[in-house]
């Protein structure tokens, strides 16, 4: 009967994160056909509305997630934060989950989160459509073969980054970066040689990238997520499975020592992999602690 009672609740709320989502989409890709008029104070005016109909999505599923698969979510650290400062937000990733305990956690309370996203998702129905309204940077990484074949390729990825941040130039964002690239599994980290405990080794570029073409980012909101019951499934979060979670927050100044030519500065490079690598250590242990209790 729980597990009848559990599948129960999962469909119900997936069905409402359906309708949901079908219900914000529609405004909000009507509003996002006016961007496409080049007149630039009525494209910041259309964005400015597009992540308030974001937002609105958001705390609808918050309070489906709250009322009917509730979790014991206890958060700890830096929690005083602001809707009109630029953040560099960046977290261990395990799950689909993740994505939805950072909107639950800091929406309203910092601007909306714009996530980096492969460029294959784009083609997801409707949500690729709404991320594209909302300017989530879409990212097409070249593997060393494809650079091989094609040299052309070279910067590429840079210059997208670039071109992608410079819309978040005109009002307060929050760009989000998995920095280890993909969800932390244990084949993953043995295949790696990771040398933390409970993460993957971070990727620097895409941060660094980020940092550079946005000066107007000097806050670094670092979050760790820990699972204590076991990492659970898109699925069993939604059934009321999610268990125990426990998220900690460390807000950090963005210097002068983390801004450079990640592409050509050998030196910069290197320092600035050993700072991110100083962070995740930071974190790994931090991880540690909160898995303990």
């Amino acid at each position: 009967m729980t597990r009848l009672l559990s599948q129960l609740r999962g469909s119900v709320v997936f069905l409402g994160y359906v309708f949901n989502t079908l219900f914000w989409a529609t405004p909000l890709l009507m509003v996002s056909v006016l961007k496409l008029l080049p007149i630039p104070a009525l494209r910041r005016l259309c964005s400015r509305i597009l992540d308030a109909l974001a937002s609105g999505w958001i705390s609808c599923n918050s309070f489906m997630e709250k009322h009917f698969h509730p979790v014991k979510l206890t958060i700890t650290g830096d929690v005083q934060l602001s809707k009109d400062q630029w953040y560099m937000v960046i977290a261990n990733h395990q799950s689909w989950v993740d994505i939805l305990i950072l909107q639950r956690i800091f929406n309203g309370k910092i601007p909306f989160l714009k996530f980096f996203l492969k460029q294959e998702l784009i083609y997801v129905p409707v949500l690729g459509l709404a991320w594209w309204a909302l300017d989530f940077p879409f990212m097409r990484r070249y593997s060393t073969g494809q650079l091989k074949k094609n040299p052309k390729l070279k910067g590429k990825d840079i210059e997208i980054t670039r071109k992608a941040c410079a819309k978040f130039k005109h009002q307060p964002v929050s760009v989000m970066n998995f920095v280890e690239g993909t969800r932390f599994q244990p084949v993953k980290h043995r295949k790696q040689g990771s040398p933390f405990q409970h993460l993957l080794r971070p990727k620097a570029g895409g941060m660094a990238f980020a940092l550079s073409a946005m000066e107007e980012i000097d806050k670094l909101l670092d979050v760790t997520i820990c699972y204590t019951q076991g990492v659970p499934s898109f699925w069993d979060y939604i059934s009321g499975n999610g268990g125990d979670i426990r998220v900690h927050i460390e807000l950090r100044e963005i210097g002068a020592s983390m801004r450079g030519d990640y592409q050509n500065d050998k030196a910069f490079k290197k320092q600035f992999q050993e700072q991110l690598n100083h962070i995740w250590q930071h974190k790994d242990e931090v991880l540690g602690q909160l898995q303990a209790g």
